[in-house]
C-alpha cells in the first residue's frame, strides 16, 4: 500500500527547503509505517520458521549505504540472537569465481535499486547452489527481486535524489523488524516488536529535531571524524559517506575504541568530530571519548539524548535503544541537506555520482 503525507515544514533556523532530497527524507516516517504494515506478517512467518529451523550460516550482500544497513542488521543478529553474520566480498563470486559452499546458508541482500550486476550474480549463484536468498529492495520488479527467493519490498516509494535517505531508513527498519520477528519478543512490554509499533511517530519527532548547531561548526570543514559504536557504528559509517557525497567533506567513520589508536594522531586544535552517543551500553564510553577529544582541542559535536551534558544535537528517543540509531540517522539527514546547501552544493546531484551504480 502506498500513501503520501503532508510536506514537513522546514526549521526556521535552517535554509529554506529547496531540494528533492529534503522532500524524500521527510517522507521516511510514512515510508517506515508502510513497510511495517506491508511486511510485518511475512517477517513474523519467517521468524517462526527460523526459530524451528535456524539457518546454519548467515551472509549479508550489499554495497554503499545498503551495506551500512546490512551491518546494522548483522550487529542486531549477533548481539540479540548470538548467531554470527558474515559480509560477502562480492568480488569472490564475480571476479574470483570462488566456489562457495552454500548448503544451509541464508543470504540477506539489501539494495535500493536492485540493479547492480554483482549483487544479482551473487544472489543467483547462492540460490543455484541451494542457499536461501532474501532481498530487501525498493523495486520489487528489479533484477535482484527476480533473482531472490523471498522479496521484502522496502515501500519507500520513488527516490530520485542521488543520495539514498528514506530507502536507507526503511532498510534499517527492515533489519530491526526481521530480528524482532526471529527473536519473538512481542510479549515483552519493552521489547523490540512493541517499540517498532511506535517507531514511525518517533521518526516524525526525529525529523523535527533541531541540529542547526552543526552548521557553523562544519560549513568550513575539510575533514571530519564520525564516531559511533555498537548499533550506532553503521549509522556513523552512513553519515561519513553522506558527508563525502553531499557536502564535499572528507569524513571517516570509526568506533569509539578504534579512534583511540592510529586515528588519534591526526587530532589537533579545530579538528572536527561528530560523536554519536545514543542511550545504551556504548554511551558512557562515547561520552568519555568526546571529553578526551575536547581536551585535545578538537571541535566536538555531540549527538545525545536531551539533558546530556555538552550535547548540541538532540536525539529523539524511540522507546528502544536498538532503534535509536534509526532516528539519529534521520535527524542527521536533515542537517546534512542544509549543510550541503550552506556550502553551495546541490544535495540532489553530488559530483561524479549517479543514482544507480552498476558494479561487476
Amino acid at each position: 500500500m502506498r500513501s503520501e503525507g503532508p510536506d514537513q515544514a522546514a526549521h526556521s533556523t535552517q535554509p529554506a527547503q529547496t531540494s528533492q532530497l529534503f522532500a524524500e527524507a521527510a517522507e521516511a516516517p510514512l515510508a517506515a509505517a508502510r513497510f511495517l504494515q506491508a511486511q510485518t506478517s511475512g517477517l513474523l512467518a519467517l521468524g517462526q520458521q527460523w526459530r524451528s529451523q535456524p539457518p546454519a550460516a548467515l551472509l549479508t550482500i550489499a554495497r554503499g549505504s545498503s551495506d551500512h544497513a546490512a551491518h546494522y542488521l548483522a550487529y542486531l543478529v549477533m548481539a540479540r540472537l548470538g548467531r554470527l553474520v558474515t559480509s560477502l566480498p562480492m568480488s569472490l563470486i564475480t571476479l574470483y569465481q570462488s566456489k562457495l559452499h552454500c548448503e544451509g546458508l541464508t543470504a540477506l541482500t539489501f539494495s535500493q535499486s536492485g540493479q547492480s550486476p554483482d549483487l544479482v550474480a551473487s544472489v543467483r549463484y547462492i540460490r543455484q547452489q541451494g542457499g536461501q536468498t532474501l532481498a530487501f529492495v525498493n523495486d520489487a520488479h528489479s533484477p535482484l527481486a527476480q533473482a531472490a527467493q523471498h522479496i521484502f519490498e522496502l515501500q519507500a516509494g520513488p527516490e530520485h535524489s542521488v543520495a539514498a535517505t528514506k530507502s536507507f531508513i526503511c532498510q534499517l527498519v527492515a533489519g530491526a523488524a526481521l530480528v524482532a520477528a526471529w527473536q519473538d519478543d512481542g510479549s515483552q512490554p519493552a521489547g523490540l516488536q512493541q517499540a517498532l509499533h511506535t517507531l514511525p511517530a518517533a521518526l516524525t519527532q526525529a525529523w523535527s529535531a533541531d541540529w542547526h548547531a552543526a552548521l557553523p561548526a562544519l560549513v568550513q570543514a575539510h575533514r571530519l571524524y564520525v564516531i559511533g559504536r555498537g548499533t550506532g557504528l553503521p549509522v556513523a559509517m552512513e553519515l561519513a559517506l553522506k558527508f563525502k557525497e553531499m557536502c564535499g567533506i572528507h569524513a571517516e567513520a570509526f568506533s569509539g575504541a578504534e579512534v583511540q589508536h592510529g586515528p588519534m594522531a591526526l587530532i589537533e586544535p579545530g579538528f572536527a568530530m561528530l560523536v554519536l552517543a545514543p542511550a545504551g551500553p556504548a554511551q558512557a564510553g562515547l561520552l568519555e571519548v568526546a571529553a578526551q577529544m575536547r581536551q585535545r582541542g578538537a571541535q566536538v559535536l555531540l549527538a545525545a539524548p536531551e539533558g546530556t551534558a555538552h550535547s548540541q544535537l538532540p536525539l529523539a528517543a524511540t522507546g528502544h535503544v536498538d532503534l535509536d540509531p534509526i532516528s539519529l540517522a534521520l535527524s542527521a539527514y536533515r542537517m546534512l541537506e542544509a549543510l550541503a546547501r550552506t556550502r553551495g552544493l546541490n544535495p540532489d546531484q553530488p559530483r561524479h555520482l549517479q543514482k544507480v551504480t552498476r558494479t561487476e
